[in-house]
């Protein structure tokens, strides 16, 4: 009986230490695989934060014009130079279909994960990971994912370095340290998750979603939105992907805050909302495993 509870608490060890600052922090003389050198926070981007913003409006617009026959409420509301940019935008894209005639009949034919490909030229998906003992991985399932793209994005509550997290952070391996100390729990479970649904709650101004929460269900509307599952690189596995601080900017569509994969924790602070997305460090190809360097270190 013992030996057994022993082999469970070392499985559930082994599985855990990939996400465990303390221990990752501890291994760095010996996996210096894992280290990044950041001499100025300012040199912290692999990409732009404009190409980033690019990329994310591309994906999410896509999103929405398949989701387009649910958007009806969310269209009623909006201005009118909008609603026709979609209008517009929708009849290209179906420009050998006559939608005036069957628009009551338009369905959303693609998955997420689909337009994602069609949109970016690859797709990513979780699954058991390569690496023994360490849980579910993310896995570049079509395409190929090319050097600097983003690809995948960490969803989840954002706290600010002086906010209450302690009962959240008990047993948790998905809280993401920010340079400046703003963390991001990623875990779709637990008191994490109920905090997250009621802050998505909170921030809903009728028809508009200011944040998104399916990546807390099987059935995820933004297929980036899986980057917490994405493994440390080890000695054996370099790091293919790399995380990245995105503010989201004032003028971001609000038609489409609702694939935002993240929200504050609280609903006073004014600052931009605090997203890490992962770029990739090189060309990655189908069926590859996303591997990232965990730990930063600021000079």
């Amino acid at each position: 009986m013992m030996g057994r509870l022993l082999r469970c608490l070392w499985q559930r060890w082994r599985r855990y230490k990939y996400r465990f600052v303390p221990w990752i922090a501890l291994n760095l003389s010996h996996n210096p695989r894992t280290l990044r050198y950041v001499p100025e926070e300012s040199k912290d981007k692999i990409i732009s934060d404009e190409d980033v913003l690019g990329t994310l409006l591309k994906v999410f617009q896509a999103l929405f014009l398949n989701d387009f026959h649910k958007q009806s409420d969310i269209l009623t509301i909006l201005p009118e130079p909008v609603k026709s940019k979609y209008q517009d935008l929708l009849a290209v894209q179906y420009q050998r279909v006559n939608l005036l005639e069957n628009k009551h009949q338009q369905q959303n034919i693609f998955k997420p994960e689909e337009i994602l490909y069609k949109t970016l030229g690859f797709s990513v998906a979780r699954a058991t990971s390569s690496l023994i003992s360490a849980g579910r991985g993310v896995f570049v399932t079509k395409g190929l994912v090319p050097k600097g793209a983003v690809v995948s994005m960490y969803p989840g509550t954002v706290y600010q370095k002086y906010e209450p997290i302690f009962f959240q952070s008990i047993g948790n391996p998905f809280i993401f340290r920010c340079l400046d100390g703003v963390l991001i729990d990623g875990n779709d479970k637990g008191i994490s998750k109920v905090v997250y649904r009621s802050c998505n709650g909170r921030d809903r101004l009728g028809p508009l979603k200011m944040s998104d929460s399916t990546w807390l269900t099987s059935e995820i509307h933004n297929p980036l939105a899986i980057g917490q599952y994405v493994n440390n690189c080890s000695n054996d596995r370099a790091a293919n992907v790399c995380y990245q601080e995105f503010d989201v900017p004032a003028v971001f569509p609000v038609e489409l805050k609702q694939y935002l994969p993240n929200i504050a924790y609280s609903y006073e602070k004014q600052s931009p909302l605090r997203c890490v997305v992962l770029i990739a460090l090189r060309d990655i190809e189908q069926g590859e495993e996303l591997f990232s360097n965990y730990y930063t270190i600021v000079s």
